[in-house]
């Protein structure tokens, strides 16, 4: 079961607002507020939406005793090199967004 706490950080991480990460796991942004402050405890279905909306943005969860013994935690999923977007060298007017 993930924390609060890894849902405050990861949401931090990736850089998405409360509302943002509201819109993107189907809950409202009192129900993101409830799960980080911890008082979500009963819904663990809100956790879960939480959980695939912040993993589908790049987000790994990391149980507790899984790296040297420590707590629970978050990482960034490694980032593959077709992730790395148009190089300076190559930008043009044609894929000027």
């Amino acid at each position: 079961m993930i924390t609060g706490m890894q849902i405050r950080g990861a949401r931090a991480m990736t850089g998405m607002s409360i509302d943002e990460l509201a819109a993107a796991s189907g809950l409202t942004p009192e129900a993101i507020e409830a799960l980080e402050d911890g008082d979500g405890m009963g819904e663990p279905g809100a956790f879960l939406a939480a959980k695939h909306a912040l993993e589908a943005a790049g987000v790994i969860f990391i149980a507790s005793g899984n790296q040297d013994e420590g707590g629970p935690g978050v990482r960034l999923r490694a980032r593959t090199s077709s992730d790395d977007g148009i190089r300076p060298e190559n930008l043009n007017a044609t894929n000027d967004d």
